[in-house]
C-alpha cells in the first residue's frame, strides 16, 4: 500500500500539473473563442491528454524510475493523446455538420419555406430543430390566414366601393336631372333620392357597428329580454320589406324565454338573420322563426328560410365580411334593392354582425342545411332564475325537442 505521504505527494504534482495544463487550455480556447467548434474541441481534448502526460511524467520523474520505464509511460501517454485527438476531431466534426444543418433549417425558415427536421442529431439540437419545425409550420399558418384575411378584405373593400358608388351614382343621376329641369315627376325624384340617402346612411350604420364590434368597443345595456318580443318586433318591422318579395314570416315561439342582454342590439341582431332569410327565400314561402330551451339550459332562436340551403363549402364563410354567396343563394338583380321598403341585398355585413352581437352576448350563431333550406341558431345564456326548460315556462314541444337534439 501507498504511504500517505507518497500518495499526497503524487496528488500534488498531478495536481499542478493538471493546474498548469488547465490554465493554457482556458487561455487558448478564450483566444479561440470566435474559432470553429472543431478547434475548439481539439485544444479541450490536448487540453486534458496533456494534463494527464505532464502529471505522469512529474510522478515518474519524482519516483526515480528508470529512462526505459519513463519512455514506456510517455509513449503510453502519447498513444492514448493521440487516439483521444482522433475522437474529439470526429465528434467535433460530426457536431459541426449538426450545426450547419440547423444554420440552413433556419435561413430557409427565415426565407418563408417549410423546414423538415433531419433525421439524425443530437438531442439538444434535434429539440432545436423541431422547435424550428413547429415554428415553420406556425408561420406558414400565419401566412395563410394573413393572406385569405387580405383577399377578405381587398374583396370586402370591393363590394363596400360598389355598394357606395352605386347610389352615390343615382344620386348624382337625379339631382342632375332634377337641376336641368328634365324630371317628369320630381316627387318620385325626390322619394328615391330619400330611400338612396337612407340606405347610405345603413352602409355607413353597418359600417360603424362593425368597427365598435371588431375593436371590442360594443357598449352593451344589459337587461332581461323576451325572446318573443323579440322575434314579434323585428317580424312587424320586417313584414313590408318580406311582402315586397312574397314572403311570409311564420312566427311558431314556444313559451317565452327571457335572457340576459341589450334588446337593441339583439333585435339588430335577429333582424339581421331575417333580412338575410327573405332576400334569399324564393317567392311565394315563408320564412320561419322558433324559440325553445335547450337541455343544456341555453335559448335557442331559431331562423329558417326555404332558399335552397348553401353549399357545403361556403358554411364556414357565411359569417365572413362581405361574403355574397353563391349563385343559388344570391338574390337576382330585380331584387337587391326594392323602392318600397328602402332595403338592399346590403353589402354583406349583416350575418358578420349579428354574429359579433350574439358573441359579445356570450352566445354562438350556427348554421347549417336543412331540407328546405338553411337554418340559422342563435344560442344565447339564459336569465339567472330560469335554470331549465321546465322552470322557463314548461317543456319544449317534441319537434323542437328533436331541433334541439339535431343542432347539438
Amino acid at each position: 500500500m501507498i504511504p500517505l505521504a507518497d500518495l499526497a505527494a503524487i496528488i500534488g504534482m498531478a495536481l499542478a500539473a493538471a493546474v498548469v495544463v488547465g490554465l493554457a487550455g482556458i487561455v487558448a480556447l478564450r483566444l479561440a473563442r470566435r474559432a470553429s467548434i472543431l478547434l475548439q474541441v481539439s485544444i479541450v481534448v490536448l487540453t486534458g491528454t496533456l494534463a494527464t502526460a505532464l502529471g505522469m511524467a512529474a510522478v515518474a520523474r519524482a519516483m526515480f524510475l528508470s529512462l526505459h520505464d519513463l519512455t514506456v509511460t510517455l509513449w503510453v501517454a502519447g498513444v492514448s493523446a493521440v487516439v483521444s485527438l482522433v475522437v474529439g476531431i470526429v465528434l467535433a466534426a460530426t457536431f459541426v455538420r449538426q450545426t450547419r444543418r440547423v444554420r440552413s433549417i433556419a435561413q430557409a425558415l427565415g426565407e418563408g419555406e417549410a423546414v423538415a427536421a433531419p433525421d439524425a442529431a443530437a438531442s439538444e439540437l434535434a429539440a432545436v430543430v423541431q422547435e424550428l419545425e413547429l415554428t415553420s409550420r406556425r408561420l406558414a399558418d400565419a401566412r395563410a390566414e394573413v393572406a385569405a384575411l387580405e383577399a377578405s378584405r381587398r374583396e370586402f373593400v370591393a363590394w363596400i366601393s360598389h355598394d357606395l358608388r352605386t347610389p352615390l351614382a343615382g344620386l348624382r343621376a337625379m339631382a342632375e336631372a332634377l337641376e336641368d329641369g328634365l324630371a317628369s315627376d320630381p316627387q318620385r325624384f325626390h322619394r328615391q333620392m330619400r330611400l338612396q340617402v337612407d340606405h347610405l346612411s345603413d352602409l355607413v350604420d353597418d359600417l360603424f357597428e362593425l368597427s365598435k364590434i371588431q375593436s371590442g368597443r360594443l357598449t352593451l345595456s344589459v337587461e332581461p329580454v323576451s325572446l318573443h318580443d323579440l322575434v314579434s318586433d323585428a317580424a312587424a318591422e320586417l313584414a313590408a320589406f318580406a311582402e315586397t318579395r312574397s314572403v311570409t314570416i311564420s312566427e311558431s315561439p314556444g313559451a317565452d324565454v327571457m335572457v340576459p342582454g341589450d334588446a337593441h342590439e339583439l333585435g339588430r341582431a335577429v333582424g339581421n338573420l331575417l333580412i338575410n332569410a327573405i332576400q334569399y327565400s324564393p317567392t311565394g314561402t315563408a320564412v320561419s322563426v322558433t324559440t325553445h330551451v335547450r337541455d343544456d339550459g341555453r335559448a335557442v332562436l331559431s331562423v329558417v328560410d326555404q332558399g335552397g340551403g348553401i353549399p357545403a363549402a361556403d358554411l364556414e364563410d357565411v359569417f365572413r365580411a362581405g361574403w355574397r354567396g353563391a349563385a343559388s343563394r344570391t338574390p337576382s338583380a330585380d331584387r337587391r334593392d326594392d323602392s318600397r321598403s328602402g332595403r338592399s341585398g346590403g353589402a354583406g355585413l349583416g350575418l358578420t354582425i349579428a354574429q359579433g352581437i350574439v358573441a359579445a352576448h356570450g352566445g354562438e350563431i350556427r348554421v347549417r342545411n336543412v331540407a328546405s333550406g338553411a337554418r340559422f341558431d342563435v344560442l344565447l345564456p339564459l336569465l339567472a332564475g330560469q335554470g331549465s326548460p321546465g322552470e322557463a315556462g314548461g317543456q319544449p314541444s317534441s319537434a323542437d325537442a328533436a331541433r334541439s337534439s339535431a343542432s347539438a
